[in-house]
């Protein structure tokens, strides 16, 4: 099994001095402040070329023209945008420290991909056809294909490696499962395309509403296991020692993924390499302590989607690059040079 650092190294992180934790509360406070200007560029930003005045018109006068794209449009994807991106950023980080694998995130892992064939099996099979009925049914995918691929992986005895292979194996399988429905339902392809790359184009209130309440369960659920998660961390044994519950830990964390990566999916489609990239990105200089991890996470993935998602809109005005196409332009390589830093790292 993998760690990212040795025990000693996170027993000095968790007793940081004060003038780290001020630098790590800092760094959170900027984060936030590149989060706010993120999502007002996403809000003046779009695929239609608007004014300051006339984005600033539709926000706070317009009903008609400009009120329905940047109302409608482009605020309801930011705010989705911000949520998805929390959730994906939270669910990497607490996937990487309860498989102890620096390669962990739910796509990857195939999470992504089996709440997908989930949802897209509830909507060609079953008739479902409201967000809060195939939710269900997202939550249904990602656990059992999570579950699987922790077998398949070798369980406790898993390796980064065997995790990767297991769940890239599985996701080419439901991915090609997902197209040969599309190909022989025209209807399906219509309806959920999307799904097989992710975007943020469909937002709208009702999906932000819909969502909404299990984001934040998750949310909460991840963040108050900040604490244990760091304990499980650092093995077993030693967990064992510091009194950390391993069961109930492992299984509220594997919940707390779930829930996030089910709903993120369900809001809208599959989207990878988010929560792989951020929580590395920010363990350089958090450290290894899950209790800044999860928090930066929480605030710095959300800047990476919203700012894929400004990209895609930009580069092929007057249309669109789906945001799950811009993130995996960009997480592809970055996956490749993780990979080759872990191995350089080995030798």
């Amino acid at each position: 099994m993998l760690v990212d650092s040795p025990p000693e190294q996170r027993a000095k992180s968790a007793s940081a001095p004060p003038t780290r934790q001020a630098v790590r509360a800092l760094g959170l406070l900027v984060s936030a402040v590149l989060l706010v200007l993120v999502a007002l560029a996403s809000v003046a930003i779009g695929a239609k070329a608007l004014s300051p005045d006339q984005v600033w018109h539709g926000l706070f006068h317009d009903t008609g023209t400009y009120g329905d794209v940047v109302v409608d449009g482009r605020l309801s994807r930011t705010v989705l945008g911000l949520l998805v991106g929390a959730a994906l950023g939270l669910s990497g980080a607490v996937l990487q420290a309860l498989t102890r694998n620096p390669l962990a995130e739910p796509g990857l892992l195939g999470i992504n991909a089996g709440a997908s064939a989930a949802v897209v099996t509830a909507i060609t099979y079953f008739g479902v056809t409201s967000l809060t009925g195939y939710v269900w049914f997202a939550f249904l995918g990602a656990a059992v294909v999570g579950a699987l691929v922790w077998f398949l992986g070798g369980s406790r005895g898993a390796t980064p490696v065997r995790l990767a292979l297991a769940g890239t194996a599985i996701s080419a399988a439901l991915y090609g499962y997902l197209q040969a429905v599309m190909i022989m339902d025209d209807a399906a392809l219509g309806r959920m395309r999307f799904w097989t790359v992710g975007s943020l184009a469909s937002a709208t209130t009702s999906t932000i509403t819909q969502v909404l309440p299990f984001l934040a369960v998750g949310a909460v659920l991840a963040l108050a296991l900040a604490r244990p998660l760091n304990a499980v961390e650092m093995g077993d044994d030693t967990a064992r020692a510091l009194g950390a519950h391993l069961g109930r830990t492992r299984a509220l964390a594997m919940l707390a993924a779930t829930v996030l990566c089910g709903a993120a999916t369900a809001a809208c489609g599959p989207i990878m390499f988010v929560g792989l990239m951020v929580p590395h990105v920010v363990r350089s200089f958090t450290g290894p302590d899950l209790r800044w991890i999860l928090p930066y996470a929480t605030v710095l993935a959300p800047v990476l989607l919203l700012g894929a998602d400004v990209v895609g809109r930009v580069v092929a005005r007057p249309a669109e690059l789906q945001v799950g196409v811009v993130t995996a332009l960009i997480g592809g390589p970055v996956f490749i040079l993780l990979v080759r830093r872990r191995r350089t790292a080995q030798l």
